[in-house]
């Protein structure tokens, strides 16, 4: 028997040959039932409503106190920027 050709593998370890591929595929084509699909998480909820993005510049003398204080506080650099607005605008 001559050996499939490989296109690696899933996640879950399944070997990805022509055939499971095609196979694949078929299920695709004729609908998939979504409630089967597993959900992939997102970023967890922030405050009351989705969380917004604002972009800042910083000196590198003040990215390098931020970045300093997160590894100290075990943080991300957001955490702590988020902590000290709250902090400096005396809210949450």
């Amino acid at each position: 028997m001559a050996e499939q050709k490989s296109y690696g593998r899933s996640k879950t370890g399944v070997e990805l040959t022509a055939e499971v591929l095609e196979r694949m595929a078929s299920e695709a084509e004729a609908g998939l039932d979504l409630t089967t699909l597993r959900r992939r998480p997102g970023r967890p909820a922030m405050g009351s409503g989705p969380a917004d993005t604002l972009p800042v510049r910083l000196e590198p003398e003040l990215r390098e106190a931020v970045a300093k204080r997160a590894a100290a506080e075990h943080m991300t650099a957001s955490e702590v920027v988020r902590t000290a607005l709250r902090q400096y605008l005396r809210i949450g």
